[in-house]
């Protein structure tokens, strides 16, 4: 089982990644991703604030959404693992 740190880097990765796959860094003007992650509940806030609020909203919806698959494709991943 992953640990909370482990479950909190991945989203976080996943969710900085996206952004950075559809922006510049240097067109981003400020970006905040928030993770939690306690007794099993994953909460994701992202804050966008890049050129045209309309499609960074839309990215950093998409990047929450990022987040949470990896975090599914992590648990995934520990439970294909052999014992």
């Amino acid at each position: 089982m992953p640990t909370d740190e482990e479950v909190v880097q991945t989203a976080s990765e996943a969710a900085e990644g996206l952004i950075f796959e559809r922006y510049k860094q240097s067109a981003v003007r400020d970006v905040d991703v928030t993770v939690s992650f306690e007794e099993g509940v994953l909460d994701v806030d992202v804050y966008l604030n890049a050129p045209d609020d309309e499609k960074a909203q839309r990215v950093a919806d998409e990047a929450a959404r990022a987040a949470q698959d990896a975090v599914d494709d992590l648990f995934a991943a520990e439970q294909d693992e052999p014992q």
